[in-house]
């Protein structure tokens, strides 16, 4: 059987993948965050009010994951939870001053890795690779 001149695809991905998800990690350290406070401060910024179900499925993790997540969240000082008046089975979650100020800090730091994972890059060249990108997704899904 003939040897393969290049790796999987997969493989690839995969490799590159973990590499800019540790740098992406690295970035938001130095902030003064991490990519799961990351994820929940940016869905609670950008939702008008969300209970901790939506809040998981927007992110993406179980219930218990963002459970602890909030929990050390909350112990910082960074959001609070309140049961909503109309189903007090229901905790929303909203952030407080300095999850504000957290939220800031850390979309500076991820802007800042964006642009420079974006540099050498043109516009053009972005869009083709964002494509490519979800196209192997959905070959992955479909």
């Amino acid at each position: 059987m003939p040897r393969p001149t290049r790796p999987p695809i997969g493989l690839t991905l995969a490799r590159i993948a973990k590499s800019v998800s540790r740098a992406f990690d690295a970035a938001l350290a130095e902030a003064g965050g991490s990519t799961p406070t990351w994820l929940v401060l940016i869905a609670v910024k950008t939702r008008a009010m969300g209970n901790q179900r939506e809040l998981a499925e927007s992110i993406g993790i179980k219930g218990a994951t963002l459970t602890h997540h909030l929990n050390a969240m909350e112990a910082d000082g960074l959001l609070a939870r309140r049961r909503d008046p109309a189903n007090r089975r229901v905790h929303v979650v909203e952030l407080t001053d300095a999850g504000e100020q957290a939220f800031a800090r850390l979309a500076a730091a991820a802007q800042s890795f964006d642009k420079r994972l974006r540099d050498g890059f043109t516009e053009d060249e972005i869009a083709v690779l964002e494509r490519l990108l979800h196209r192997l997704q959905a070959n992955a899904t479909g």
